[in-house]
């Protein structure tokens, strides 16, 4: 029997008919790989091996999750990395990916820098988070909870709130609520301004979120304030159209 391990955030979903939904809610249409983040015991693999024509990878940290996985899914021993997604080459795994996975709650913020990364191959992400993570990151603006990690994904992906789950169906229960959310890529290609410096002045503004932007970005911003629009303005009331416009007239008068 595998102990769940505190320190790698493990809570093993136990409830196979919330299992089975999650993983119906993967389309991978466009998808020639799926990935699975943080498999455990494989209760989302057993039905994610149904798909017929695509490719499965497991990412799995933990050495006995490994063990047990490789003893229990013997077609799937080729495919299943012993590793940390955070420092994977997802280029490496597929030109086209699906990612769906119970993401660890501890670190389900950094998955989704990591996925930002790596946009162009990941179209579509079902996952469970931690309910308040799941709110923010779907949150708009006007809201507390909206933020960074809100303006970048929406920046690129749509993102659906899908159903609740309630601790009862883990082992050891959370002491938290769980959201499945759906984020499918959006038309963008490419933003009309330097991403880095786009992310930077977004990380930037919301480091000092209770700041209008004059005063957060006054850095940057040199003596040009009267030029550039939503100055006035603090981070959260910003769409991420808004913010693109934002660094456009930055970089138009600061190269």
């Amino acid at each position: 029997m595998i102990r769940p391990k505190k320190y790698l955030g493990q809570h093993f979903l136990t409830d196979r008919n919330i299992a089975e939904r999650i993983t119906h809610l993967l389309k991978a249409e466009n998808s020639d790989t799926i990935v699975e983040i943080g498999p455990g015991k494989g209760v989302l693999t057993e039905f994610l091996l149904s798909r017929k024509g695509k490719k499965l990878i497991l990412i799995e940290i933990d050495p006995e999750s490994v063990e047990y996985l490789k003893h229990n899914f013997k077609d799937l021993d080729d495919c299943i990395i012993e590793g940390d997604f955070l420092n994977i080459d997802l280029g490496t795994l597929g030109r086209k990916i699906a990612v769906i996975g119970n993401f660890p709650y501890n670190i389900s913020s950094q998955i989704f820098f990591r996925i930002l990364e790596y946009r162009d191959h990941v179209g579509e992400i079902v996952c469970m988070l931690q309910k308040e993570v799941a709110l923010r990151l779907a949150s708009g603006p006007g809201t507390k909870q909206y933020g960074i990690l809100s303006v970048l994904l929406q920046t690129w992906y749509d993102i659906s709130l899908e159903f609740h789950v309630k601790p009862g169906a883990f082992f050891p229960p959370p002491e938290v609520n769980s959201t499945v959310i759906r984020l499918t890529r959006n038309s963008r290609k490419d933003l009309p301004c330097d991403y880095r410096k786009f992310a930077g002045i977004i990380k930037m503004a919301f480091n000092q979120r209770r700041k209008v932007l004059s005063n957060s970005l006054k850095s940057i911003l040199l003596n040009l304030d009267a030029e550039i629009p939503f100055l006035r303005n603090r981070p959260e009331e910003l769409t991420a159209e808004q913010f693109i416009t934002l660094c456009i007239c930055l970089e138009s008068k600061n190269p």
